[in-house]
């Protein structure tokens, strides 16, 4: 089935360019959804102004990736998790939460399915991608730092103390040991 695009449409192509599709695709998908008409010698004669306004679209959504990617570049998120002592999350910093705290910073509306590849599940910094069309793909900075737990910190260090302190008292008792013994008069032999 032929079609003439009204619209650009991902992985097919321009608006105003007539293509060859399957005949489910263009009647149940393409047809409906007002991306393309069946291509007549009638629409055929419509193609060139909607490639004209496809193109000033074009050029309008290039100018406005341009910039957004200046923005996104400079963008640095820090999340806050769990880790062991290897580094490795318990759990993981996904897309959808990168995605969120991104839309958030920018004042933006970037679908989570574009931001990142895969979920972060180490400790420190990580370049993500954010893919807004095949020319523009910006990379930002997400950091993770490991969650400071304080109540265990403070187990530890009371635990340390304490060895400390025992060491302390032991090394204490055997030095005034030894000075006890030096002290003493030594026995004559005869």
């Amino acid at each position: 089935m032929k079609v003439l695009l009204k619209i650009d449409v991902d992985n097919l192509g321009y608006a105003g360019e007539v293509h060859q599709v399957a005949p489910g695709y263009g009647r149940n998908y393409l047809i409906p959804k007002g991306m393309a008409v069946k291509a007549s010698p009638n629409t055929l004669k419509q193609a060139e102004a909607w490639r004209k306004r496809a193109e000033a679209r074009r050029a309008e959504i290039h100018a406005e990736y341009k910039a957004l990617s200046a923005k996104i570049e400079e963008v640095t998120l820090t999340f806050i998790a769990r880790a062991g002592e290897t580094g490795k999350l318990y759990g993981s910093i996904t897309t959808a939460q990168i995605a969120d705290d991104l839309n958030e910073t920018l004042g933006t509306d970037i679908d989570r399915r574009k931001v990142g590849t895969e979920q972060l599940r180490q400790l420190g910094e990580h370049k993500v991608p954010v893919r807004l069309s095949a020319e523009f793909q910006p990379e930002f900075t997400v950091v993770i730092e490991s969650e400071d737990m304080p109540a265990a910190t403070e187990v530890v260090e009371d635990a340390a103390t304490e060895a400390i302190d025992e060491t302390e008292a032991t090394e204490t008792a055997v030095s005034e040991a030894e000075s006890a013994t030096d002290d003493e008069p030594t026995p004559e032999t005869e």
